[in-house]
Order: structure tokens, then C-alpha cells, then sequence
């Protein structure tokens, strides 16, 4: 699938799911509220079914207009035209919200204008089980007479679970949305793997095609009978073959070297080593890539206890990738400085260089497997980017750690901290 096309099924499918989701929304929020309303409607009915008990039991006279008044959405007010016994009004409250299927618990409070003063109040739940009283919230009122309050205090979530199937229809929904961006972001990955196994692959070619070649035209060379009357040249003809020969080992070895960590099967032989000594390993082997580039290394291994449980070619080949990258991504002679001092019971090695840099943005991306930093105006530079990955694996496998340190322009400085023994 092309970038346009998976762009367009992307955009499609997005404006898809928002429109949909939009839908939802709409019909769910017209259902609460008409849930809404007809808790109100209900509310009311039960409220003046109520005041007209309350009025015959006193024996006064019905007001001409509904004594219920709605001062909010949970909150309700009922006049009535002389006192009541608190423990009555709940009687008749919670019969009369039953007989209207009003299941929300409430808080009720009776409230004397001419003392201006609490007379009763209490707090009912779902199961009309008493609970602390909450009459003080009541606010005074202008009225000759008594006068109760009702309110709702949990009156939203109560009809968000009588709403039934808007619920049930919404999780399904918010599943189906988790279930889009899962798919998407699993799509873009693998495309992502897709275009960076081509990459490997057009890298390996790159890598392989170089010293073949060289070992190819070195081998007509050598087909020459008359080469054997000049030994000078038919050495150094064996010596390209060679070495580009020992450079394939080396790219074969460190493509194997990632497919047994997928595996974990890296099988690393432990013992006892100084880590000095293989750092002057891995500097020796770099030496003639540095003299190439007339470049220098400084040794400053001033850590006291140097010695840990190492693989001695895998740790020493963690050395050389450092190394390698710090001589290959330079624009100028290369200046490699390598520290080694002790903190507690770690030893930490730093391997400082003045090449091109790291922005901060790639800094989170060079351990990943196959990414290579963009160089700029360096296209010489080949590889699999599969060398800082290696190393950081390694490191860990070595119960170490390992970061970077860099700016563009300015060089970096890779640091490693493992345990001594």
C-alpha cells in the first residue's frame, strides 16, 4: 500500500469514527435528558402528592397554584401552611417516590419561618437507610408558615445508570475507538518495519557490494602469470583480499550476533578480565582505521579497580563499535579520548570524540535496532545501525548501563558503568 492511499484510509477511517462518536454523544446527551425531564415531572407529582396529604392532615386549605418549587436541578422546595412532624414527612416522601419510581436517594429538611429555625431534617439513601442529617443546608425563606426542602445529591450518576442501553452502547463504542487506534498504530508500525527492513537490505547490498568487488578485481590481478616475477605486488594483491575478506567476516558476524540476541541465544562467557586490557585491545585494532584519518586516541584509564566478570570478545567488540563510530563519523582527524574511573562499586568508562554530533531528537533513537543517524554531507558512511544496538545489549547483558552525552558540532561522549568485582 502506497503512503497516499494508507494516508487517505487513515484520514476516512478517523473522520469516520469522530462522526460516529459525535452521534453518539448527541443521542446519548438527548437521552439524559429526557431521563432528565421525567425525573422532574416525577419528582413533581410525588412532591405535590405530598403537600396535599400534608394540607388535609392540617386541615387547611389547598393553595390555588402548585406549592413545589424547583430551585435547581437536584433541589426542590415544597410550602406548606403549618408544621409537620419530621418522621411523617419521610413516611410519606419515600411512599410517594416509590409510587412514582423515583430511586435516587435524597436529603430532606423542614425549616420554620416565623422562628427561622430548623425543625427536622434528614438524609434517606437508595435503600432508605438513615444517615447523618443535612437540614442545615436549607436557606431561609420569606414565607408565613413551614416550608420543606428536597434535594438530589447524587441525582447524575443515578440516571446515568437508568440509562440502560445509551450506557451499554457507549463502552461498546469507546472499545471500538481503542480497538481503531490499536490497529493504527500496529499498521504504522509495521509499515515503519517495513521500510526499515528495506533499508537494511539496500544497506547489507551496500556493505557487501564494496569488498566483493575489490576481491574480484584483485583475484584478475592475481590470474596475471606475470605477477609472480613481482612479489612486492602479488603481497599487496593478497593483503586486499584479505583484509576485505576479514571486513565481509566482520559484517557477516555482526548480523549473526543480532539474530542469536533475538533469539537469547548469545550463550556470553564470563571471567574474570581487566578492562584496561581491553580497551588497549580495541584501540590496537582501530589503529590503522585512525591513522587513515591521521587521528589520535588518549588513554586516561585512571580507575584503580579495572577488573569485572566480562565476556572478553564481546565487551572488547563493544570497545571497537565505539571506537569504529567515533573515526567514521567525523569530518576532520579524529580525537578519541577514553577516561575510566571508579564510583563506588562501578567502574565508568567514557569514550569522548570530536565528531559531527547527536541532536537531541536522534539521541532517544541510536540504541534502536537498524536506525542509522542521518550524516548530512557524509554519505560515505555505510552501515546497518545495528552497532549501537549490539553495544547497548551487551552493556545490559553485563548488568551495565550505557548513555550519550553529545550536541551537534561538538562531539559526543558515550557512558559506560558496569560492575567490579
Amino acid at each position: 500500500m502506497s503512503r497516499t492511499t494508507l494516508r487517505i484510509v487513515i484520514i476516512l477511517a478517523t473522520l469516520s469514527i469522530v462522526g460516529i462518536t459525535m452521534t453518539q454523544i448527541y443521542w446519548v446527551r438527548r437521552a439524559f435528558d429526557l431521563r432528565e425531564n421525567q425525573f422532574n415531572h416525577d419528582v413533581n407529582a410525588a412532591l405535590s402528592s405530598v403537600a396535599r396529604q400534608i394540607f388535609q392532615i392540617n386541615k387547611t386549605p389547598s393553595p390555588s397554584n402548585t406549592p413545589v418549587e424547583q430551585i435547581s436541578t437536584n433541589y426542590f422546595v415544597v410550602n406548606i401552611s403549618g408544621p409537620i412532624d419530621a418522621g411523617l414527612l419521610e413516611f410519606l416522601l419515600i411512599t410517594e417516590f416509590e409510587k412514582s419510581n423515583v430511586t435516587a436517594g435524597f436529603e430532606y429538611g423542614i425549616y420554620d419561618c416565623i422562628d427561622k429555625c430548623m425543625v427536622g431534617g434528614n438524609s434517606i439513601s437508595p435503600k432508605k437507610v438513615k444517615m447523618q442529617a443535612h437540614a442545615s443546608t436549607l436557606p431561609a425563606m420569606n414565607n408565613d408558615g413551614y416550608y420543606f426542602g428536597v434535594q438530589f445529591p447524587g441525582l447524575k450518576a443515578n440516571l446515568i445508570s437508568q440509562m440502560g442501553i445509551w450506557g451499554f452502547s457507549s463502552a461498546v463504542m469507546l472499545i471500538v475507538i481503542f480497538f481503531f487506534v490499536y490497529t493504527l498504530f500496529v499498521i504504522l508500525r509495521q509499515k515503519r518495519l517495513s521500510e526499515i527492513q528495506k533499508d537494511f537490505i539496500n544497506n547489507m547490498t551496500h556493505e557487501f557490494k564494496t569488498p566483493i568487488s575489490t576481491i574480484a578485481i584483485s583475484s584478475e590481478v592475481l590470474r596475471d602469470p606475470g605477477i609472480v616475477h613481482t612479489p612486492e605486488r602479488l603481497l599487496n594483491y593478497a593483503t586486499i583480499i584479505q583484509n576485505e575478506n576479514n571486513r565481509l567476516k566482520q559484517q557477516v558476524e555482526r548480523v549473526l550476533q543480532m539474530a542469536r540476541f533475538e533469539k537469547e541465544d548469545i550463550g556470553l562467557k564470563k571471567e574474570i578480565l581487566n578492562v584496561h586490557d581491553l580497551i588497549r585491545e580495541a584501540t590496537k585494532n582501530s589503529s590503522l582505521s585512525l591513522e587513515e584519518k591521521n587521528g589520535k586516541i588518549q588513554l586516561q584509564l585512571d580507575a584503580t579497580s579495572c577488573m569485572a566478570m566480562l565476556d572478553r570478545l564481546h565487551f572488547t567488540n563493544v570497545f571497537y563499535n565505539l571506537l569504529d563510530n567515533a573515526i567514521k563519523y567525523t569530518s576532520k582527524a579524529p580525537e578519541i579520548c577514553i577516561v575510566t574511573k571508579n564510583t563506588n562499586s562501578t567502574l565508568l568508562i567514557e569514550i569522548k570524540d570530536n565528531g559531527v554530533g547527536i541532536s537531541e531528537e536522534n539521541q532517544k533513537k541510536i540504541f534502536h535496532r537498524f536506525y542509522r543517524v542521518p550524516t548530512g554531507n557524509l554519505h560515505d558512511i555505510k552501515g546497518f545501525g545495528l552497532g549501537l544496538n549490539y553495544v547497548k545489549s551487551i552493556v545490559e547483558a553485563h548488568k551495565g548501563k550505557i548513555s550519550v552525552i553529545s550536541e551537534p558540532g561538538k562531539g559526543s561522549t558515550f557512558k559506560i558503568s558496569i560492575p567490579v568485582v
